[in-house]
């Protein structure tokens, strides 16, 4: 009997040390796509913008992709291969970023259009490899994990990508120390740091490339076709399960750049953590449950927890279909809670079921994209599906802060005409800001209503459980088994 030679990949310890190396990439880009929610004040008090143009510099992330950037990026990974493709994408995300940091500090211009346009420019960039080196990691992923523990490492992968935007959302208030310009550069150096440990993973690429190509398992890997992409699109299931992660992404994502903001206007949170000496732990408890950034922070938090379990439990009983449409089930719940409903209490519980549905849902779309599209094309699978989310997401990351100025027109010439005056006054940008909070923790610069903005959120959470009863009912015509444990696939 011949011997089959054993891969690099089937190495447990080998597996997991690659998935964390690649993995601090995916920390870094989270980290910079949601640095700019908990500083929105900032971009309000020391740069002049509005909710608007807040919306509309988050939402240059997408539109790049809105170009089929991304399903361009997913055709050059399946014809190029991860190592070529994915030092072009990490250099890209992180040239971008920097161009961000720097146009804030006023590079390329000082006045608000200059450094609006630059920054803009900076995020299209910034998107371009964002999106692309997404499908890269998750390519990755399957290239090393699949038939073992894909889900629980698409999981783990999550894990860490949340963590980035965790720490972005509860600590870049804290990290900026009142001079925006800080926090950009700090996130824009962590994709530098996971540009770099990418570049470390490439040694193990190679290794495992030779070692694939000794034992012939690349031997039917072809070249891509412009049919391929057809073939997805006229694909029932692939359908479903797209328009599903545009609906329900777009529901989450736009919403985490806005959350910091709408608890301290909705519930009164504080933006800024108090002088935590001379507390007692009980005290400090609560101060932290009463921030605003910290609390939003606390979403993405529980994916860290909750993911890899339901990836898990994804691997071992399967129901993919039906954990993606009891997650879309809370995320209606959450939005009700903190659109319609001014109890605190509820408020914490609908940031608690977003959590938990930003966890189930990853957990089973992600391994479940792996089983309906052949691996050879799944670059191009998930750089199409990043597409069709970016539509939602230029939409939504926009149209929240447009609602917000239309719903709030006084608090808008308000929060510019103080804005004015304090600045007219000689004060510092770092100091407009905190005077700006204190006016409004007093009452003294009227609270924005999110009423609307969110409740419009509401609408995809209806829309995410129609696509998740479809694609389960896709699934049972076309037999790819979403329903059942991984290793009966």
């Amino acid at each position: 009997m011949e011997k089959v030679k054993k891969l690099l990949k089937d190495s447990a310890a080998v597996r997991f040390s690659v998935l964390g190396m690649i993995s601090i990439l995916m920390f870094g880009t989270y980290w910079f796509q949601d640095a700019l929610g908990p500083l929105k004040g900032m971009f309000e008090s020391q740069l002049g913008f509005t909710s608007s143009q807040f919306g509309l510099l988050i939402s240059s992330t997408t539109w790049a992709n809105l170009a089929l950037m991304i399903i361009l990026g997913g055709i050059a990974l399946d014809r190029w291969g991860i190592r070529k493709t994915g030092i072009i994408l990490a250099v890209i995300a992180t040239v971008g970023a920097f161009v961000v940091a720097f146009g804030s500090m006023g590079w390329f211009g000082h006045g608000k259009s200059a450094m609006l346009i630059s920054m803009i420019a900076g995020r299209i960039l910034f998107g371009v490899g964002l999106e692309t080196t997404c499908v890269l990691i998750q390519r990755t992923i399957v290239k090393w994990f699949k038939g073992k523990e894909l889900a629980f490492a698409m999981g783990l992968n999550v894990v860490v990508g949340r963590m980035g935007s965790f720490m972005a959302i509860s600590f870049g208030l804290d990290i900026a120390d009142g001079k925006l310009h800080i926090g950009l550069i700090t996130a824009a150096s962590i994709i530098l740091l996971g540009t770099i440990l990418f570049l470390a993973y490439l040694m193990f690429d190679v290794r495992l490339d030779k070692q694939m190509a000794e034992t012939q398992e690349e031997k039917a890997q072809d070249k891509f076709h412009f049919r391929d992409v057809i073939d997805l699109l006229t694909n029932r299931s692939f359908i479903f399960i797209a328009l599903l992660c545009v609906a329900f992404y777009s529901a989450v994502f736009p919403f985490l750049q806005y959350a910091p903001d709408l608890l301290v206007n909705k519930f009164g949170f504080t933006l800024s953590m108090p002088d935590l000496g001379g507390m007692t732990l009980w005290q400090k408890i609560m101060a932290y449950l009463q921030n605003g950034p910290k609390v939003a922070g606390l979403i993405p938090l529980g994916t860290i927890l909750f993911t890899p379990i339901f990836g898990r439990m994804v691997d071992k009983k399967g129901k993919a279909a039906t954990v993606m449409i009891l997650g879309s089930v809370l995320l209606i719940y959450a939005h009700v809670t903190l659109s319609l409903m001014n109890s605190v209490l509820l408020g914490y519980s609908g940031l608690l079921a977003m959590g938990v549905a930003f966890s189930l849902v990853p957990a089973a779309m992600w391994p479940s994209v792996a089983r309906i599209v052949d691996e050879k094309r799944l670059g191009t699978a998930y750089a199409t599906m990043f597409t069709i989310q970016n539509y939602g997401l230029s939409v939504f990351y926009w149209g929240i802060g447009k609602v917000l100025d239309v719903a709030n027109p006084k608090v808008v010439a308000q929060v510019q005409s103080v804005r004015d005056t304090l600045v007219a006054q000689g004060l510092s940008p770092a100091d407009v800001s905190a005077r700006l909070e204190e006016m409004r923790a007093t009452g003294e610069v009227a609270a924005y209503n999110y009423t609307l903005p969110i409740l419009m959120l509401v609408v995809l959470g209806v829309i995410s459980i129609f696509l998740a009863f479809q694609l389960r009912i896709a699934d049972r015509k076309q037999g790819y088994g979403l329903e059942l444990p991984s290793h009966k696939e």
